[in-house]
């Protein structure tokens, strides 16, 4: 008789999941002092005094520059856009070469195709997920302009060695943060080890004001030019006297005065959802750590996570029974999350493949119907990240169970199916 849910046995768990819901009456409150000053925007697209934004905006920005112990905080509308203004304000031209992961988010990879320059492919570690230092060092020419690194799934990259490669060719780092808030390296907070960090408030990361992003520098130049791509540039650079005219043409980036004043709250409660999340972890992984064919994350040496997910390893051959069909028997004996229900239960394969095989990048495809602005010279073809490619294919399990406002109860759940699963494998074969 079958046992597990798949098979048609009884589920673990028949409850939805708790909610992530970090949205309260602080927030609440803020939003009507917004709604009652009858100011929901300030922003003008010329220069003048509300060029940079409302008291909301400013605000924001303020505290976080101080939280995170940098000289410039900018607030845009997502974090997409936030990489956006950073590729823009390194001075990307046409027919730049960008290194980037494989193994992210596609605007991460996108980002350079905005302003012509190209984006190449580095191949990531094998135990971390970031990018490889020393691939990137392998795929640096005389066209490279920048990198962008990702502290993917809340993991910080490998600053020390990929900040030195950096130096040594004159290269820009751009730190895709939006997975990683409170990560540290060597004590300094992830987001903060490049050229210019971006972080995320989009609505499943760890604080959120629905959709929104901030940018942070201590540099000078690159803290403006981010500010006039985010509003209008090519309006504002005679009348503020800007010489520098490359990449001023201009968008609207602008953050509202509700998403400044969620997000201004919710900063207050980052510290303590990450601690959550680490606890979390911690409590599941010691429950599950006699499960041989589940390796749990590494952590860098140095470096705290912040876990965006809960990524582990799994071990096809020791069990003999194919990865799709291990998720598919957890899912069974699981549930959703409230609020997430038609996602599904939360675990799953992670990311499926790697970014250059999507269309955009195997088609050579990006403006108009030529290979522009791609060069003959950069390959996207399989095989050229193969460490990403193993773990896409057949190595990592995601899943979300261990954010905040998951009980013991809950949690020991999960660890419930985990055993579960793991005892009868004999039915999955």
């Amino acid at each position: 008789m079958s046992i597990l849910a798949v098979n048609g046995g009884e589920k673990v768990r028949k409850e939805l999941f708790p909610a992530y819901r970090v949205i309260g009456q602080e927030e609440q409150q803020a939003v009507a002092k917004v709604l009652e000053s009858g100011i929901l925007s300030k922003y003008l697209g010329c220069w003048a005094e509300d060029f940079y934004g409302g008291p909301q905006v400013q605000a924001l920005e303020q505290e976080w520059a101080k939280f995170y112990g940098v000289k410039h905080a900018i607030s845009v509308n997502s974090a997409t856009s936030a990489l956006y203004c950073a590729a823009g304000a390194v001075g990307l031209e046409p027919g730049d070469e960008v290194i980037v992961s494989p193994y992210t988010m596609c605007a991460s990879a996108t980002a350079p195709l905005i302003y012509n320059a190209v984006p190449v492919f580095a191949d990531i570690e094998y135990d971390y997920y970031c990018l490889d230092p020393e691939d990137i060092e392998r795929k640096i020419t005389d066209k490279t302009k920048a990198i962008v690194v990702v502290d993917i799934l809340g993991q910080p990259y490998d600053a020390d060695k990929i900040n030195e490669i950096a130096r040594k060719y004159g290269l820009y780092v751009i730190e895709d943060n939006a997975q990683g808030p409170l990560a540290t390296y060597q004590g300094k907070y992830a987001g903060t080890l490049g050229d210019i960090g971006v972080f995320s408030l989009n609505y499943h990361k760890h604080i959120h004001c629905g959709e929104g992003g901030i940018m942070v520098t201590d540099d000078d130049e690159l803290a403006e030019r981010m500010r006039l791509i985010r509003n209008h540039a090519e309006a504002v650079v005679e009348n503020k006297g800007v010489t520098n005219l490359n990449n001023m043409i201009g968008f609207n980036f602008r953050m509202t005065e509700i998403e400044a004043a969620i997000t201004r709250e919710q900063l207050k409660k980052l510290k303590w959802l990450v601690e959550e999340r680490r606890r979390n972890v911690c409590y599941l992984e010691e429950n599950l750590k006699d499960i041989s064919f589940l390796a749990m994350p590494k952590i860098r040496e140095g470096c705290e996570h912040s876990y965006y997910v809960h990524a582990m390893k799994y071990d096809e051959k020791q069990t003999g029974v194919p990865r799709q069909r291990f998720v598919e028997a957890m899912q069974a004996e699981l549930m959703p999350i409230e609020l997430r229900e038609a996602e599904g239960v939360k675990i799953s394969l992670g990311y499926l493949k790697p970014l250059y095989t999507q269309p955009l990048f195997a088609r050579k495809r990006a403006y108009g119907n030529t290979a522009y602005p791609f060069s003959e010279s950069v390959n996207y073809d399989l095989g050229i990240c193969p460490t990403c490619e193993r773990i896409c294919n057949s190595e990592t399990i995601f899943h979300e169970l261990m954010r905040p406002f998951m009980t013991r109860e809950d949690l020991d759940d999960v660890i419930l199916a985990f055993h579960k699963v793991a005892e009868h494998l004999d039915e999955l074969k």
